[in-house]
C-alpha cells in the first residue's frame, strides 16, 4: 500500500477528497456542485441497500490490508471466519487484501456468504479473489453505514488507522445505544493490550468513559471464544426480538 500522504497539495482524485475539499466560490456547473454530489451519495446508499437487502446476522471483520498470508493473524482470520460461516453468519470485509482477504477466504471455506465493500482510494486496492458479492463505494461514510446496518458483530484484527476508525465508531454506537446486543472483538491480545490498558487506566480512570464501558469489547486470541461470544449475542438478540413481537401493543 502506498505511503503517499493524503495531506499533500495535489488535485483531489477521489470522491471523498472532492467532497471535503475547499473550493473557490465562483459559480460552477451543476455536476460539480455539492448538490449534485448529494444525488451521487443517495445513489450509493440505494445501491448498497439493494445489494445487501437479503443479508442478516452478518459479522464484519476489519484488519490491516498489509498483513501477508504467512502472518499468524492471517491464519487466525481464516479460521475465525470459517467457523462463523459454518454457524450461518455471512462475512463482510472491506474487500481488499490482508486480513480482509483472509476473512473472505474463511467465509468461502465455511460455505458462507463472502461480501466485500471496497472503497475508491488514490492508490488501487482492488477486490480480493474470495469475495462472492462485491460493492464499490466512493464515500467512506456510506461504506461504514453498510458495515453497521448489515452486521451484528465486529471483529478487529491488528490494523492501522482505518481499523481504529471503524473500531471506535462501533464502540460509540454501542455505548450510546444506537445498536443493541452488538459484540465487538479485539482479536490479538498482544497487539491490543496497550490500547486496552490505556482505555482502562487513562480514559476510564479519568472518568472520560464509565468503567462498564470497558465491557463493550472482548480481547482474545481464540477463534472459539470469538464464535461463542457472537453466538451468545445472537441468541440474546433473538430472545429480545421475540419478546418485543409477542408483547401486546398496549403493554409496550
Amino acid at each position: 500500500m502506498s505511503q503517499r500522504s493524503s495531506g499533500s497539495q495535489r488535485t483531489p482524485v477521489t470522491e471523498d477528497e472532492r467532497l471535503l475539499a475547499q473550493v473557490p466560490r465562483e459559480r460552477r456547473s451543476f455536476v460539480k456542485t455539492d448538490s449534485w454530489r448529494v444525488l451521487r451519495i443517495m445513489g450509493e446508499f440505494v445501491e448498497g441497500f439493494d445489494t445487501l437487502s437479503d443479508v442478516y446476522n452478518a459479522v464484519t471483520v476489519f484488519g490491516s490490508a498489509r498483513t501477508p498470508p504467512d502472518d499468524p493473524y492471517y491464519e487466525k482470520a481464516v479460521e475465525t471466519a470459517r467457523m462463523l460461516a459454518e454457524e450461518g453468519f455471512p462475512i463482510i470485509t472491506g474487500g481488499g487484501p490482508g486480513i480482509m482477504e483472509a476473512a473472505n477466504l474463511g467465509a468461502q471455506e465455511g460455505n458462507g456468504l463472502s461480501i466485500g465493500c471496497n472503497i475508491e482510494l488514490p492508490f488501487e486496492q482492488g477486490t480480493n479473489q474470495w469475495v462472492e458479492r462485491s460493492i464499490n463505494f466512493r464515500y467512506f461514510f456510506v461504506r461504514k453505514t453498510m458495515f453497521v446496518k448489515y452486521s451484528t458483530a465486529f471483529i478487529a484484527f491488528p490494523g492501522g488507522y482505518g481499523t481504529m476508525d471503524e473500531l471506535f465508531e462501533a464502540l460509540t454506537l454501542v455505548q450510546t445505544g444506537k445498536v443493541k446486543q452488538f459484540p465487538v472483538v479485539l482479536f490479538g491480545r498482544e497487539y491490543w493490550a496497550g490500547l486496552a490498558d490505556w482505555l482502562k487506566q487513562r480514559v476510564a480512570g479519568e472518568g472520560k468513559i464509565s468503567p462498564e464501558d470497558l465491557n463493550l469489547f472482548l480481547v482474545t486470541d481464540d477463534p472459539k471464544e470469538t464464535l461463542s461470544w457472537i453466538v451468545q449475542a445472537r441468541e440474546r438478540r433473538t430472545k429480545a426480538f421475540r419478546a418485543m413481537t409477542t408483547t401486546p401493543p398496549a403493554a409496550r
